[in-house]
């Protein structure tokens, strides 16, 4: 890839997953990660996470794209595929595997049941079944990592410090499934550290991810970025708005181009900043540009809450 810039230069990106069109929770994702990084004088990329091929839906990217265009977004150069880097998952998780610290695991999920003492963010905690190889009546189903006695703990630019300890939150985690895709925890790592990304701002049910990404950058001796965890927007029952809602879509009954700068001034103030009420009726790109100049990151607010559009 080309050069990257001067490791001082503040590098952020957005990287939804083209499983259906951006909705409010991406666009809060996609203004909070442009607003801090452009603040810091930074970049702002582009990523495509769409290594659950299955889930894609043809054209969902273009349209991605489009949508923020029309929001008056402008990313700083080409945006970048995951489905296009597949061989780079694949040799990171090899390395692994020849360093002994990635092992194949024939478990099912109702074999963990049986045995977990007891079920995390993600999932069930896995036991260490096939930690010291697999059983010959196993097939490889999963490549898991392995994880250790310790805590990871990082200070979170939102959220503030946040801590745990994987072994007893998750035990070996998967990073390779036989049949599907490489693990977002691998990807993730493996295509910020090759853009050189050093900040990472997102919506906060990926908080608790992140001590496994920091793990893995450790064993990769990668630098691990500055995290900023973002509320989440919620629906009328307070649960997080999800894409199977069409109802969410930025795009569903509004005209972006006209609409544009009251969908983003609505957007300011979820992530609690005031901007004045005449920028209401803005254009996108000017409400954006005061969005730079006057964002105050302490008043980000930390909890979920619905989004307001006026």
């Amino acid at each position: 890839m080309a050069d990257l810039p001067d490791n001082k230069i503040v590098i952020g990106r957005f990287a939804p997953s083209p499983t259906g069109p951006l909705h409010l929770g991406s666009l809060v994702a996609a203004l909070g990660s442009y607003l801090i990084a452009k603040k810091a004088g930074g970049l702002w990329l582009l990523r495509m996470e769409d290594l659950d091929l299955p889930r894609v839906i043809p054209g969902i990217a273009d349209d991605m794209l489009a949508t923020l265009e029309k929001l008056g977004f402008r990313w700083d150069g080409e945006v970048l595929y995951q489905s296009r880097r597949i061989e780079y998952y694949r040799a990171a998780a090899e390395q692994l595997q020849q360093r002994g610290l990635a092992y194949a695991c024939g478990c099912t999920r109702s074999e963990i049941a049986q045995i977990a003492s007891a079920p995390h963010e993600d999932g069930l905690v896995y036991p260490g079944l096939c930690r010291d190889g697999l059983a010959p009546e196993k097939v490889e189903r999963a490549l898991r990592v392995k994880v250790y006695d310790e805590v990871i703990s990082f200070d979170d630019g939102i959220m503030g410090r946040y801590s745990q300890h994987l072994t007893a939150s998750c035990g070996d985690f998967v990073i390779h499934r036989a049949d599907g895709p490489y693990a977002y925890h691998l990807a993730v790592v493996v295509d910020d550290a090759a853009s050189g990304v050093n900040q990472v701002v997102r919506g906060s049910d990926l908080l608790a991810s992140t001590p496994r990404q920091i793990y893995l950058q450790r064993i990769f001796n990668l630098p691990t970025p500055s995290y900023f965890h973002l509320p989440l927007v919620t629906g009328p029952d307070g649960a997080k708005l999800s894409k199977r809602d069409n109802a969410v879509s930025i795009a569903a009954g509004r005209d972006l181009e006209r609409e544009g700068g009251r969908l983003l001034f609505a957007a300011l103030r979820f992530l609690g900043q005031l901007p004045p009420p005449e920028l209401q009726d803005a254009a996108a790109t000017e409400v954006l540009e005061w969005g730079v100049d006057h964002l105050d990151v302490s008043a980000i607010p930390r909890t979920p809450a619905p989004f307001i559009y006026p």
